[in-house]
């Protein structure tokens, strides 16, 4: 965790540690991830089909390296341009590291469900909360089968709402059809 006096609000910010991102880095280099969006790849695709299937506006594949979030597949509702703190978020496919909530499920290595942000001190003052208005969360790590945890499968919502039993399984279970995808990636010595 970290603060940053300069920024403008001064606030806390409160992204943990990630000591596995240099091995994050060198893995989503090696598969091609990561760096650029990949209209053949189908992860546009894939993440349309996620908010379909939640019923959510906003569903992303984000990876992320040592300073950013880098949103590979990304639905938003009527491809809307989102703004925190005056960056281009969405639209740029760019995010840093300490907005949202992605970095945290990739340190935990295990889904997170938030069905109001709000009620999280710890991601209550972020900028996609405060100023893109996101209320609610739902994401499941991409580990693949070295047991790095390369990036997310999200859903997120404007509003507060009850995630479930059964979306937790779908975040998780599209999370492993995903992972699957990647191991085809797998270059061959």
């Amino acid at each position: 965790m970290s603060y940053d006096p300069t920024r403008p609000s001064g606030r806390l910010l409160l992204t943990p540690e990630d000591r596995d991102a240099p091995a994050r880095v060198r893995r989503l280099l090696l598969l091609g991830l990561g760096a650029h969006p990949e209209p053949d790849c189908g992860f546009d695709v894939f993440a349309q089909r996620l908010a379909e299937i939640a019923s959510a506006p906003y569903a992303m594949v984000t990876f992320i390296d040592e300073h950013r979030q880098f949103f590979a597949g990304l639905h938003t509702p009527d491809g809307i341009l989102v703004e925190a703190e005056g960056v281009e978020t969405m639209v740029s496919r760019h995010m840093p590291r300490e907005f949202g909530f992605c970095p945290h499920v990739v340190v935990r290595r295990k889904a997170l469900v938030l069905e109001d942000v709000r009620e999280y001190p710890r991601f209550a003052g972020n900028p996609i909360v405060d100023e893109v208005g996101i209320r609610s969360y739902l994401g499941a790590p991409l580990i693949d089968r070295t047991g790095i945890a390369l990036g997310t499968v999200c859903v997120a919502d404007v509003t507060p709402r009850p995630w479930g039993r059964a979306g937790l399984e779908t975040i998780k279970a599209m999370a492993a059809e995903l992972v699957e995808q990647f191991e085809r990636r797998e270059p061959f010595p």
